[in-house]
């Protein structure tokens, strides 16, 4: 079964329930504000996103509020202090398929390419 992580309030997230709704896709939605995520997880989805720098969305209200000095993290550890803090700046929705594909973020070309519907 497809998961897809994001928050419950995000428009995109939101867009993309939708999409899976729509094409008869069985998923989990999970809130990753109200569920966090472990730091194992979260390395493993800035390895499977390119690194933390794709991971995050650094064009978000909540990334230019933050202090300088936190946009520059040196190590894993202070990337997963960041997103332990700072859940919503991970690039939403994250979508896990069953098969263990990984994907970040909507667009209707997107999911039919990962879903194969309504192709």
């Amino acid at each position: 079964m497809t998961t897809l992580y994001g928050l419950k309030n995000c428009d995109t997230c939101g867009k993309a329930t939708k999409w899976l709704d729509r094409f008869g896709i069985a998923y989990e939605f999970i809130d990753y504000r109200d569920n966090r995520q472990s730091p194992e997880t979260l390395k493993d989805w800035a390895g499977k996103a390119g690194g933390w720098d794709a991971l995050i969305n650094k064009s978000s209200t909540t990334w230019r509020q933050l202090p300088e000095n936190r946009k520059s993290p040196g190590s894993d550890a202070e990337w997963k202090l960041l997103l332990k803090e700072y859940p919503q700046l991970i690039r939403r929705p994250v979508i896990i398929t069953g098969e263990g594909g990984f994907s970040q973020g909507f667009s209707d070309n997107g999911f039919k390419k990962i879903f194969g519907a309504g192709a």
